[in-house]
C-alpha cells in the first residue's frame, strides 16, 4: 500500500498543496512551524478519521476560512480515494471512493499508517492513557470487531458513570446499575482478549528489533497489565458498586489497563536509561509495522515526524534499514548527513510558510 497523491486546501497554514508521492522514501524538510507536521497530520486524519494532535477538528481549519479539505489517492492493487471535509459549523464529512460514510470508524482499514513523532519517545514514561491509546489505534486499524467493541464499551462506561453520579442523589436508581454492568463486562471481555493477543505479538516482534539494535545485548518484553482478569470482571464490577457510587466512577475495566516494558527483566520506566527508553519505544513502533503486515497482508505507510534527530547514528541506521520495503514520509529541518545517502532515490520537498515545493 502506498499514497500516490495528497491534496490539501485551507489545512492549518497550508492554503493549497498538491503533492505527488513516490512508493519509497519521501523527505519533507524546512524550518520548524512551517507546515511539515501539518502535512503528516492530514494523512493521519485520512487513515484514522482523527488528528493525532487535537480533539477539536475546527483547530485544523485555517484561521481565515470556514472549512478545510483533504484528499488522498491510494494504490493498494486497486486505486482508492479518501476525502475529508472539516467544517466549523457542521459535522466532519468523510468519503471513500466518493461514497460518504456514516461513521469515522468505517474508515479504518482503508489506509494503514504507523506514525512516529518525538512524543512517542515518551510512550514508556507517559501516563497509562497514552499506552492504551497506542494499543487502541493499532487494533482499530486491523480489526473492525475490536473497534466496534471499543466504541460500545466507552459508550456504556460513560452511561454507567453518569448513573453512578445520579445514584448519589437518588438511591432508588441503584437497581438499574446491573443492566449496565452486564453490558460493560461483555464488551470489556472482548477488549481484554484482543489486547492480550495484540501485546503478545507486539512483544515478540519488538524483542527481535531490540536485539538487532543492541547486538543481542538487551532483551525486550512488553507485558499487558489488565485492570481486571476477564474471568473475574463480572464479580469485581458487582462487588465494588458501593465504592463506585461514592466516587462516581467505574473502578475496574479495560479503561484502566496498562502495558509495561521490560529490558533484561527490569521495568524500563523505573530502571531504564533515557537511551533504553527511546530504543524500546522505537522497537515498539517497528513492531507495529510487522503486526499490521502479519494481520492484514498490507505494508503500512510509515510517517516519521522529525524523529531522526532524536536518535543516535546506530538507531538512525536501524530505522532506515527497516523501511526499504515500505513507503515512508520523513520530516526534518534539514538534509543532514544521516539522510543524504537516501536523497538520490527519494522524492524531496521543501516546506516554507505553508508552501510545499518539490526540491529535486
Amino acid at each position: 500500500m502506498y499514497i500516490n497523491y495528497v491534496s490539501l486546501l485551507d489545512f492549518r497554514n497550508i492554503m493549497s498543496a498538491d503533492v505527488n508521492l513516490k512508493n519509497g522514501i519521501n523527505i519533507f524538510y524546512g524550518p520548524n512551524a512551517n507546515g511539515k507536521t501539518n502535512f503528516l497530520e492530514a494523512i493521519c486524519i485520512c487513515s484514522t478519521g482523527r488528528s493525532h494532535r487535537t480533539k477539536n477538528d475546527f483547530e485544523i481549519i485555517n484561521f481565515n476560512k470556514d472549512e478545510s479539505h483533504v484528499r488522498v489517492l491510494i494504490n493498494d492493487n486497486t486505486s482508492k480515494s479518501i476525502d475529508v471535509h472539516i467544517k466549523r459549523k457542521a459535522k466532519k464529512g468523510i468519503a471513500i471512493n466518493n461514497i460518504p460514510i456514516k461513521k469515522s470508524s468505517e474508515l479504518f482499514g482503508t489506509l494503514y499508517t504507523v506514525m512516529f513523532s518525538p512524543e512517542d519517545f515518551r510512550l514508556i514514561k507517559d501516563a497509562p492513557y497514552q499506552r492504551r491509546r497506542f494499543i487502541d489505534i493499532e487494533l482499530c486499524q486491523i480489526s473492525k470487531v475490536y473497534c466496534y467493541n471499543l466504541q460500545q464499551y466507552m459508550k456504556v462506561l460513560k452511561q454507567r458513570n453518569e448513573l453512578l453520579k445520579n445514584i448519589q442523589k437518588n438511591t432508588n436508581l441503584k437497581d438499574t446499575i446491573f443492566v449496565w454492568n452486564k453490558q460493560l463486562v461483555d464488551y470489556g471481555i472482548n477488549l481484554i482478549k484482543f489486547r492480550k493477543e495484540f501485546v503478545n505479538s507486539l512483544s515478540n516482534k519488538a524483542a527481535f528489533w531490540q536485539k538487532q539494535i543492541t547486538s543481542d545485548a538487551e532483551e525486550l518484553s512488553i507485558v499487558y497489565c489488565p485492570s481486571v482478569d476477564e474471568n473475574d470482571f463480572y464479580y469485581k464490577i458487582n462487588s465494588n458498586i458501593e465504592k463506585d457510587i461514592i466516587f462516581g466512577n467505574t473502578s475496574f475495566g479495560p479503561h484502566r489497563d496498562d502495558i509495561i516494558f521490560y529490558i533484561n527483566n527490569k521495568d524500563v520506566k523505573i530502571y531504564g536509561s533515557q537511551g533504553q527508553q527511546r530504543t524500546a519505544a522505537l522497537c515498539a513502533k517497528l513492531a507495529e509495522i510487522d503486526v499490521i503486515k502479519e494481520n492484514t497482508g498490507v505494508k503500512p505507510v510509515l510517517l516519521l515526524d522529525d524523529v531522526m534527530s532524536e536518535l543516535d547514528k546506530k538507531r538512525q541506521n536501524a530505522l532506515m534499514n527497516c523501511i526499504n520495503e515500505i513507503q515512508t514520509i520523513i520530516t526534518c529541518t534539514g538534509i543532514e548527513d544521516y539522510i543524504k545517502y537516501y536523497t538520490e532515490s527519494a522524492e524531496v520537498f521543501y516546506v516554507s510558510e505553508g508552501t510545499i515545493n518539490k526540491a529535486n
